[in-house]
């Protein structure tokens, strides 16, 4: 596809270039770049880079130039190429074949020399369980699948043939094309996953699944990887983890007059369930005061409480007996009513548009992924684009439709107009 400039009512074509005609270098430009925002060649999966140049084995001098981890677990090898991208296929499943067998421990010993390099003294295994959203105390079991990640401005007919070749046998390879442009003193990065292709990805994944199973009761045999849909009111925020449910549910019972003593009473086994500080604080504010404690709480804005001239921040360590906590909260809330959760479903339909992926479940719960993060709540996002695709009022106004009628409904219109 190519790239133009409009000016007007005229179209003027912007033609491609190469990074070495632009002088950007492949590890000092394009890799500290994409290692920045690794987002852009992981679109829709929640990934984080573990370490830059890794090459921790025994009688090899190969470097892995982006090692990174998404948020099931699976570690995934990020390949880079300036120009050439031949034979990185083959390069980048000799290095999946050698960290197959990382451990966490491992893992976190690899982050924690990336960190170093970067100037950071923080602690690793903390960030890598955030990530993963898995408290203290639990086993943590990397997977033993390793997912690919091949970027580069340009792909050969052979390699392409080889890796959808290789997806067929159950591998996870992904294509990202990176094509620069200049316009004036401006350099743009076009880029666009090539392999698979967004319309076919959900099919290839549905095909995947079946052997993701497997793994997932592997690990379920250590920890309830349960997820949950809330409804508070009339706002739905579809598959949670325990952790963010009870963040849910102490929010709503907070805005009902509960007091923070009491919330905490519904987990008297737990003992304090917040950190406090004196006065109206803001993230910053509030992490200055947690200091390294600040993994092991909810401080971002939207999920500190602020009552009686204190600000809370909610633990996320609350263990094996969160449903029994939330359970006691409700027999405490005055409307216990505005409040019901139930486990998430399996997908039943899955629509991407642009940057987002909507997803229908089989109770017919909706979500909503933007660049691979979750967005809560939905309905914002919903009526933003009802709005965009001119969602027929089946009631009169889009506002009168609930969460899981507007999202069939934005689904529907996304299928009908593509």
């Amino acid at each position: 596809m190519a790239l133009y400039e409009m000016t007007g009512a005229s179209l003027k074509t912007i033609e491609p270039k190469t990074f070495t005609e632009l002088g950007l270098l492949e590890r000092q430009n394009i890799q500290r770049a994409i290692r920045a925002h690794i987002a852009a060649i992981t679109p829709n999966v929640k990934t984080m880079v573990l370490a830059e140049e890794f090459g921790d084995w025994v009688g090899a001098n190969r470097r892995i130039d982006l090692l990174c981890l998404d948020d099931q677990a699976n570690l995934v090898v990020v390949e880079l190429k300036r120009d050439d991208a031949a034979h990185m296929e083959l390069q980048a499943i000799r290095y999946a074949a050698m960290i197959s067998t990382m451990r966490f421990e491992q893992a976190v010993e690899a982050h924690r020399k990336y960190l170093l390099s970067l100037g950071a003294n923080e602690d690793p295994a903390p960030a890598i369980r955030e990530f993963l959203e898995i408290e203290e105390g639990e086993a943590v079991a990397l997977s033993d699948k390793v997912r690919i990640v091949l970027a580069s401005a340009e792909f050969s007919p052979e390699l392409t043939t080889a890796v959808l070749w290789l997806n067929k046998q159950g591998l996870d390879l992904r294509c990202v094309q990176m094509r620069p442009h200049q316009i004036g003193d401006r350099v743009l990065l076009d880029i666009q996953q090539v392999i698979p292709l967004p319309q076919a990805e959900q099919y290839q994944v549905a095909v995947r699944e079946k052997s993701m199973e497997q793994d997932a009761a592997r690990v379920q045999q250590d920890r309830d990887l349960t997820r949950y849909d809330l409804t508070v009111g009339e706002d739905t925020y579809p598959n949670l983890p325990k952790r963010r449910l009870i963040l849910g549910v102490v929010a709503e019972a907070i805005q009902q007059g509960i007091s923070v003593s009491e919330v905490e009473t519904a987990a008297d086994w737990r003992g304090n369930m917040f950190i406090s500080a004196d006065g109206t604080l803001d993230e910053a504010q509030f992490k200055e005061v947690l200091g390294d404690k600040q993994l092991r709480y909810f401080t971002a804005d939207d999920e500190l409480f602020h009552v009686d001239g204190r600000t809370y921040a909610l633990s996320k360590m609350l263990g094996e007996r969160t449903l029994e906590a939330i359970g006691n909260l409700l027999g405490r809330m005055p409307q216990p009513e505005r409040i019901r959760y139930a486990p998430t479903s399996v997908v039943a339909d899955e629509v991407p548009y642009g940057n987002l992926v909507l997803r229908r479940r089989e109770n017919g719960a909706i979500d909503v992924e933007k660049d691979g993060v979750q967005v809560v709540p939905v309905m914002p996002v919903l009526r933003e684009l009802a709005g965009r695709l001119r969602v027929p009022h089946l009631n009169g106004s889009v506002n009168t439709l609930n969460t899981r009628q507007l999202g069939k409904a934005v689904m529907d219109a996304i299928l009908t107009q593509s």
